[in-house]
Order: structure tokens, then C-alpha cells, then sequence
């Protein structure tokens, strides 16, 4: 006896586990977490960060001391020409200043007169500034500055670029809930004309009803099954289309299996995924947006540039200064009647080239500025229109709520009048025909909603919650 019990109780445990299994519900919040995590443009956009923290470390390089040897000998018929050497220790700094350090020991029969060193070499230490172009701002300084924003504007760019990716996966949870809730009526409806086809049958068999009503009804009942098909059909299509958004740690696509369905109370939970159940559009910041503060780090990238190209129209003048000593380990060997000095000056007569440069440096700011300004309109505008197009959909919600409950108060007193026979068959697919169209036009409109909402969470570019 406990024998049949236990396997009475696994096979109830197996049914239920695999209606369970066939139920099994994937929720918006569920589907952009995986999407949010694993999908690999989601993953691109994280190079966008790296990318620009490479040039970031690019652009450090330019300060990094060097080290710098320079070697050069001549030896004919066994004579030695000359033998020079040259190395150098430069350490750049942040404005136009630059140390460095010098050993140079040359020597042969033919060295030029200007080479001659001590037997034991020459040593030099010294600094090199730039007084006008390159002293305040210079390429280094402008590239390492320029490289700092831009980490910032990558990581705005990102956030961009990941909701871009969320919003066309939302789109296609959207377009897959609606079929599937189009193939719900479908098969509720098709259910329906089964059982009134029975009853017809039944009553046509008892002489009740004329041959021709349980005709009438074959036809409703294969039109109901050709709209369950289309409807199946088209909701497998939305879930491969689903699918181009699911994937695993490894990079492999994953495909949706056909127990898995939408949550059909997702209008329930839609502000809490997009997170914007408090938004509202007096208290939307523009200044806090990402395009705009990508922008607003591009215009300070530029700003930069402009500096740099005004600076470029200063003259050259550079100048250096070195001690010079043979025995560098004594601290007071290094003084001034001992040095090697040096001043460069350059000026280009119509500096034609450098005002071009700093025009068109004038110019891309401006034009950035001017992107800046109708961006924040722009934006404004939209999201603007979005809450009003959001409060317009509720009330045309609540108005074809309205008429799906009235259509099916008057289905179901036609379909009484008509087993009572005070009514025809006609009139009762009409009435359900009209049903079924409303109950689809709820469908549509409730998709039009999501979609809006989307659209909300895109332009507003909402960090989605966890």
C-alpha cells in the first residue's frame, strides 16, 4: 500500500512540476537584468571607458623621464677619427620647464675643435624653458587635460549607449507580450465557439435549432483556429526576435524555449524597472543628463584646444641654462663661471597658419555650444511630450475598459436570448466579433503605452534599477 502511494504522490509531483515548467514566467526586470549583464554590445560599451583611459595613460607618457644616448665613431686606416658620447637625462614637467642632466666624453685625432672635453668626460645639469608659446599651455598639457574629459564624457557615452540597448530589448519584450496576449484571446475565443457549437449541435439534434446555425458555427470555428494559428505564428517570430538579447557569460546567444512566457503584469511592475515611478518632468534636471554632459565635456575639451591654438600665437623663446663640472660628486664644483646657455627665438612674420588654426578652433567651439542649447530643448520637448502622451494613454485605457466590459455584457445576453431562441446566430458572432476587435485594440494600446514608456526611459536615459 505505501508502494502505491508513493508512486501515486510522484506522479502528482511530476504533473505539477511540469505545469509548473510550462508556466514558467519571465518577468521586464528579469529579462533586462540578463540583457543589462550579458549582452555583448553591453560589454563593448565598457571599452569605451577602457579605450579612453588608454589615451589617458597616452597622454601621461609625455611626462615620463627619458633617457637618451647618443654614440658616434670614425676609425679609417687604423685611425680613430673621433669617438663621441652623449647621454642625456631629461625629466619633462607639467608647464613649459624641462630638467635634465648631461655626460659627454668625445675624444680622436680629427674631433672637432667645439667637442674637446676633460680626459675624464663633462658633465652638465641644467633646465630648459619655453618663456612664451609652451610655457602656460603647451600640446602635453592640452592632451593630458583633454584625455582627463574625455574618461568622463566615455563614461556618459556609456550610459547612453547601454540604455540604447535596454530600450530596443524592451521594444521586443513589448512586441512579444502583445502577441502572446493576442494568442490568449485567440484561445479563449476559440474555446468559446467550441462549446457553442456543442450546444448548437445538441439542440439542432433535439430539433431545436436549424441545420444551417451549426454550419454558421464550423465556419466561426475554423476562422477561430486560422486566428489562433496567425497569432501563433507570429508570437514565435517575437520570440526569436527576443532571443537576438539573451545570452550567456561566454558569449553564446541563447534561444527562448517555448515554456517561457511574458509576465501579463507587466503594467504592474513597468515604472519600477524603468525606474520611473516618481519622475516627473518638473523635477527632470536637463543639466543631469548624460548627452548633456557629454557635451558639456566636449565643450571643455574644446575650450582647451582654443587655448592651446591662442597660445601657438605667441613667439618662440625658448632658453636654457646648464653648469658644467668635471667632478660631479663634489657639491661645490657646480657654479656659475661654468655653463653652457642657450636662447632661440622664432616669429612667423604673418602667422597665417596659427590664426587659422585658432579661427578654427573658435569656430568647432561654437558650433558645440549651439549643439549644447538644442540638445537641452530638444530633450526638454520630447520628454515633455511624453508625459502628456502617458497621461492621455491612461485615459484612453479607461475608456476601452469600459467598452470590452460593456461588449461583453451584450455578448452574453445575445448568447442567452439565443438559447432561448429569441435571437439569431448572426447577432452573436457579431457581438463576439466586436469583442474580440476590442479586446485586440486593448492590446495595441496597452503596447503603445509600454512603448512609451521606453521611449520615457530612453530620452530621460534613466539608470534602470537593479
Amino acid at each position: 500500500m505505501k508502494k502505491y502511494i508513493l508512486i501515486l504522490f510522484l506522479l502528482l509531483f511530476t504533473k505539477l512540476w511540469s505545469q509548473e515548467k510550462a508556466e514558467s514566467v519571465m518577468t521586464l526586470s528579469e529579462y533586462l537584468g540578463y540583457v543589462k549583464t550579458y549582452h555583448p554590445i553591453v560589454k563593448q560599451a565598457n571599452l569605451i571607458i577602457n579605450n579612453s583611459e588608454a589615451k589617458l595613460l597616452k597622454a601621461r607618457g609625455a611626462f615620463d623621464p627619458k633617457i637618451e644616448v647618443d654614440f658616434d665613431k670614425k676609425e679609417f686606416k687604423n685611425k680613430e677619427y673621433y669617438n663621441n658620447l652623449n647621454s642625456t637625462f631629461k625629466i619633462p614637467t607639467y608647464y613649459g620647464l624641462e630638467f635634465k642632466a648631461n655626460f659627454e666624453n668625445n675624444e680622436g685625432l680629427y674631433l672637432n675643435p667645439e667637442n674637446r672635453v676633460p680626459t675624464d668626460g663633462l658633465y652638465a645639469a641644467g633646465v630648459s624653458a619655453s618663456l612664451l608659446k609652451g610655457l602656460l599651455m603647451n600640446k602635453r598639457m592640452a592632451s593630458l587635460k583633454q584625455a582627463k574629459l574625455f574618461i568622463n564624457q566615455a563614461q556618459e557615452d556609456q550610459l547612453i549607449l547601454v540604455n540604447e540597448i535596454l530600450y530596443n530589448a524592451s521594444l521586443s519584450y513589448f512586441n512579444w507580450l502583445k502577441t502572446y496576449n493576442e494568442k490568449r484571446v485567440y484561445k479563449d475565443f476559440l474555446k468559446n465557439a467550441k462549446i457553442r457549437f456543442k450546444g448548437t449541435k445538441r439542440a439542432f439534434l433535439e430539433g431545436e435549432k436549424p441545420a444551417i446555425d451549426t454550419l454558421e458555427l464550423v465556419i466561426t470555428l475554423n476562422i477561430r483556429k486560422l486566428n489562433l494559428e496567425k497569432a501563433r505564428i507570429k508570437l514565435v517570430k517575437t520570440s526569436l526576435e527576443l532571443s537576438n538579447f539573451l545570452w550567456l557569460t561566454d558569449n553564446t546567444p541563447v534561444e527562448l524555449q517555448a515554456q517561457i512566457i511574458p509576465d501579463v503584469k507587466t503594467l504592474q511592475n513597468v515604472d519600477k524597472t524603468f525606474n520611473i515611478t516618481l519622475f516627473k518632468n518638473k523635477k527632470f534636471e536637463i543639466n543631469n543628463h548624460p548627452k548633456i554632459k557629454s557635451l558639456e565635456f566636449k565643450i571643455q575639451s574644446l575650450k582647451i584646444d582654443r587655448k592651446l591654438k591662442m597660445n601657438n600665437l605667441l613667439p618662440i623663446l625658448d632658453v636654457q641654462y646648464n653648469f658644467l663640472t668635471q667632478t660631479p660628486r663634489k657639491a661645490n664644483s657646480l657654479n656659475i663661471e661654468n655653463y653652457k646657455a642657450g636662447i632661440n627665438f622664432k616669429l612667423p612674420l604673418f602667422l597665417r597658419k596659427e590664426r587659422g588654426d585658432f579661427k578654427l578652433a573658435k569656430i568647432k567651439l561654437q558650433a558645440a555650444t549651439y549643439e549644447n542649447e538644442v540638445a537641452k530643448i530638444t530633450i526638454k520637448n520630447k520628454v515633455s511630450a511624453l508625459q502628456q502622451e502617458l497621461t492621455s494613454f491612461e485615459i484612453q485605457n479607461n475608456y476601452i475598459t469600459n467598452i470590452i466590459t460593456d461588449y461583453n455584457t451584450l455578448l452574453k445576453a445575445e448568447e442567452r436570448k439565443f438559447f432561448l431562441g429569441e435571437s439569431s446566430l448572426f447577432l452573436v458572432n457579431y457581438r463576439e466579433s466586436k469583442l474580440i476587435e476590442t479586446k485586440l485594440k486593448a492590446i495595441v494600446l496597452e503596447n503603445s503605452f509600454f512603448k512609451t514608456k521606453a521611449n520615457l526611459f530612453k530620452a530621460a536615459v534613466i539608470s534602470m534599477n537593479k
